[in-house]
């Protein structure tokens, strides 16, 4: 990730270790995801064996892994941090 805004030259990492809290968000949303993918896997595969789950889940979180640490730093940075997404920076 930036470690400015390249569009307002905001400074991400506002305080020391605010993205400490971000692995948890991380983690959140991971169990969120084996939750589904073991729902799913249970009602759409009629219950697999344990192999196919633990694989099935490790292969998914290991994929959305980037995806789920840049939005858990953005959640981190809209809820903790007071950075509001302001739509008319997006237009320069």
């Amino acid at each position: 990730m930036h470690k400015t805004c390249p569009v307002c030259n905001l400074y991400y990492e506002t305080e020391v270790g605010l993205f400490w809290g971000s692995m948890y968000i991380s983690y959140g949303l991971s169990v969120g995801i084996v939750v589904v993918v073991g729902v799913l896997l249970y009602f759409l595969a009629n219950d697999p064996p344990t192999w196919v789950y633990l694989s099935a889940v490790a292969t998914i979180v290991l994929f959305t892994t980037p995806l789920l640490f840049r939005y858990a730093r953005i959640l981190m940075l809209y809820f903790f941090a007071g950075v509001k997404y302001k739509p008319t920076y997006s237009k320069r």
